[in-house]
């Protein structure tokens, strides 16, 4: 049973990703680029780490215990920093004076 719940979270991990991916490749400006690589990159490595701290569990003593709650650790790191660096690098952008993309911009 385990197995079963490690395998749809690699797998749900795994659309996020390409749905982050796929929006890096239609979106048309660097802002609504960064948009799907943080939530769903944020989300997508959200959902593997977890499945890879859930298999560590697999064969359960105390140290996998402990490697799962260094794994949930990794997770919190990334969940706090993940959308803080988008927002850093959207902030640089702004800073550097890329315009945002607009409707007159659609021929170019």
């Amino acid at each position: 049973m385990m197995d079963v719940i490690v395998i749809l979270l690699l797998i749900c991990g795994l659309v996020f990703f390409t749905g982050g991916a796929v929006g890096i490749l239609r979106f048309p400006d660097f802002y609504t680029r960064l948009h799907p690589a943080g939530k769903m990159d944020t989300l997508g490595s959200l959902l593997m780490v977890l499945a890879v701290a859930l298999y560590n569990l697999h064969d359960f003593s105390w140290a996998a215990v402990l490697t799962s709650l260094k794994i949930l650790l990794i997770v919190l790191f990334i969940f706090i920093l993940n959308p803080t660096a988008t927002h850093a690098i959207v902030d640089a952008g702004f800073r550097a004076g890329m315009r945002p993309w607009t409707k007159k911009d659609r021929g170019k």
